[in-house]
């Protein structure tokens, strides 16, 4: 049976606004292996960040977590006291945030801020902790690491803020790291870069990654697995060679559509493709599939009572009754989640 680092199962966030209830995470089930990187993607607003919040227990008000398990090697976060907690994140797991401008602190160096994590979790000396800090900015290949350790963040390019976070999360060599967004502000030639450094500290530290991103080259380029999330729910989930070449969600075969494909050709006149319509609201979500507003394989039993994932194949999971068609494959050949790791994990 397959080890997993996390097994995510039913997990259910809210946000409770004057407007009304916000289903921002609605019944999320997933589990990433030991040493594998798991990809949640979909648009902004799809509840991806809000899931990696609630993994660390970190969703701000007026947001909460209703329900679900959070498995972490086997023990459920959502019970760990407020100690326990604290001890976990960083030192078991760990974030990368998305805009490390707004992460790190302006008015302290890189050097201390890495030898914070250190003193709260490794229980080093302040000495200790910035001999550590300049290992960890040499690890993730920034040049002069003993020189820059004493530079504040707005002495450093984009690039080398988000190296001095990454060197911040595994500086305490967690086991699962959450990664959201990690090359989204930077320019192309950089994030090539920063996606080359998470893939080898990955093999090198043998760390388990989730990786939270709406662009699907990324997914593409590091993920084992992919999970598409859209309006607060997962509609489809595969491996990244299934999914890409395999789609059986219409949203899902709707983000692939939508990107250039340099292996054919795309007359200068022609527009990309894309889904017509805009994301549902959340406040008190109708029944039904959440994409039919904006679907054109939409009939009428898609917005009849919720919609159930289906095993596609024994790797592939998608939320959709209507997978057949979007796949072009006898109806015959899909069926319902039965004894697999779909409905192991409540999906």
């Amino acid at each position: 049976m397959e080890s997993y680092v996390l097994e995510v199962k039913n997990l259910v966030t809210h946000f409770f606004t004057r407007q009304g209830v916000v289903h921002a995470v609605d019944d999320v089930s997933f589990a990433i292996p030991r040493g594998a990187t798991l990809a949640l993607v979909g648009e902004s607003g799809s509840g991806k960040s809000v899931t990696g919040l609630s993994i660390l227990r970190l969703v701000p008000p007026p947001g909460r977590t209703i329900s679900g398990q959070i498995l972490f090697d086997g023990q459920d976060v959502l019970t760990f006291d407020a100690e326990r907690m604290r001890r976990t994140r960083g030192r078991e797991i760990a974030m990368i945030f998305q805009d490390p401008m707004t992460s790190l602190n302006p008015v302290f160096t890189v050097g201390d801020q890495i030898a914070e994590v250190l003193i709260a979790h490794e229980g080093l000396n302040k000495r200790q902790a910035l001999s550590k800090a300049i290992e960890m900015l040499g690890l993730v290949r920034i040049l002069n690491p003993r020189e820059r350790a004493s530079d504040y963040p707005h002495q450093l390019s984009g690039g080398m803020r988000q190296r001095v976070m990454i060197a911040i999360a595994l500086s305490c060599n967690p086991r699962l790291v959450i990664a959201d967004e990690p090359t989204t502000a930077l320019d192309v030639t950089i994030q090539a870069e920063i996606l080359a450094l998470l893939a080898r500290l990955k093999e090198e530290l043998g760390i388990s990654l989730l990786l939270i991103t709406h662009d699907l080259g990324v997914v593409a380029e590091v993920a084992d697995r992919v999970d598409v999330m859209y309006a607060g729910q997962i509609v489809e989930e595969g491996t990244v060679t299934d999914v890409f070449h395999h789609p059986s969600h219409p949203y899902t075969e709707g983000l692939l559509k939508s990107i250039p494909r340099l292996d054919r050709e795309f007359p200068a006149s022609a527009r990309l493709s894309t889904i017509e319509g805009s994301v549902p609201s959340l406040i008190d979500p109708a029944p039904g599939c959440r994409f039919a507003n904006r679907c054109s394989y939409r009939i009428a039993d898609c917005t009849a009572a919720d919609i159930q994932c289906v095993q596609v194949s024994e790797a592939q999971l998608s939320r959709c009754i209507r997978t057949h068609a979007v796949m072009g494959v006898t109806e015959s050949h899909i069926k319902p989640s039965d004894g697999s790791r779909a409905n192991e994990l409540g999906l």
